[in-house]
This record gives C-alpha cells, sequence and structure tokens, in this order.
C-alpha cells in the first residue's frame, strides 16, 4: 500500500477550507498563518494570462510524501522516516532541530517550528489515517476537489482519477522524488 493524493484544481472552490482545517487538526500557531509560507498546508495564488483573458490561480500545497524523500536520507537521527504505508513522518522526539530536512526538501514543504523546536510538515494526518478516516484536507474539501487512497490499488478512487483525468506531480523536474500527489488542470 502506498498512500497518496490528487488535487483537481477544476474542483477547487478556493475556499481554503483544506487550509483551516489542516491548521485545526494539526494545531497549528497562528505565527504559521501566512499566505504562500509552509505551515504544513499553504497555497498560492496569483494572475494568469492576460488582460482581459486573466484568470487568478489557485494551487494548494503541502508534502509531496515522495518515495525517494530528500528529507529522509538526510536526517541525522532518523526523525524523518516513511512509516509502513510509504508515508513520510517526522518523530518529533528524535528531532534534534538541525533544520537539514528543511534545506533538503525541493518543494520546500518541511519547515522549522520554533515554538517547539523541531522540523514540521504534513504526514497526510497520519494519526486520522490509521482511525481509517482520511486527511483533514480531503476530508474537508468543499469542493471534492482532494481526493486520498491507495495509489498501488488501481481500482481506488485517487488511482482512478490520476488515470482518467491526466494527473500529474507539480514539478516535473522534480520527477526523480517519485512525489505521490498529483495535480490535475493548469499548473
Amino acid at each position: 500500500m502506498r498512500y497518496g493524493m490528487v488535487i483537481d484544481l477544476n474542483d477547487c472552490v478556493r475556499c481554503r477550507s483544506c487550509y483551516v482545517n489542516c491548521k485545526a487538526a494539526n494545531q497549528i500557531p497562528t505565527q504559521f498563518d501566512v499566505p504562500g509560507k509552509p505551515a504544513r498546508m499553504w497555497f498560492d495564488e496569483h494572475p494568469k494570462g492576460k488582460y482581459p483573458a486573466v484568470a487568478m490561480v489557485f494551487i494548494p500545497y503541502h508534502c509531496m510524501q515522495c518515495d525517494a524523500a530528500p528529507c529522509v536520507g538526510v536526517c541525522p537521527t532518523g526523525a524523518n522516516h516513511k512509516n509502513s504505508s510509504g508515508v513520510v513522518t517526522i518523530d518529533a522526539k528524535k528531532c534534534i532541530g538541525c533544520k537539514a530536512c528543511v534545506k533538503a526538501c525541493p518543494y520546500g514543504a518541511s519547515y522549522f517550528r520554533e515554538d517547539r523546536k523541531v522540523a514540521d510538515k504534513c504526514d497526510f494526518c497520519s494519526a486520522r489515517v490509521a482511525k481509517g478516516l482520511a486527511p483533514s484536507c480531503a476530508d474537508k474539501c468543499t469542493g471534492g476537489a482532494i481526493l486520498f487512497g491507495d495509489l498501488d490499488d488501481p481500482r481506488s478512487e485517487v488511482s482512478i482519477k490520476i488515470a482518467s483525468a491526466g494527473a500529474k506531480p507539480l514539478k516535473a523536474k522534480m520527477a526523480a522524488t517519485k512525489p505521490k500527489v498529483y495535480y490535475v488542470s493548469g499548473v
């Protein structure tokens, strides 16, 4: 089993409920509430096109849960590791705050939590998933744009969406990291 996610930007209604619910579920302090900055989940919004055909592009981001995660390889204590479902997590008890994982992540998904003096990042809400629930962002997505599931199961909703919609990882130039978060449309 390999958990992954697909975000369909066509279905995203830009409500930010994914972001708000991620913050609430993971007790992210207000000091990390800066649009465009990592805090387990963040977003980018910018115009695309030329007047009069201008549209706003809204892209939610979080850890790409790479199969070949650079953050795991550089962690000197093993705090950054993959669990049995292939989800990259950080064990705060083992983290020494060296920030090596923060520097190693090509997506900017790891960040340093000053309040706890440890690195942090999205872990697909591992505690929720262990109880059979979807990550908070997918569970609370108003537009149904975020799907979560087993990438190894071709019948899973997430695998079907990736195949049928031609979903792709966010940054093709970083394909060597083998990200497990895919996007549909305009990225």
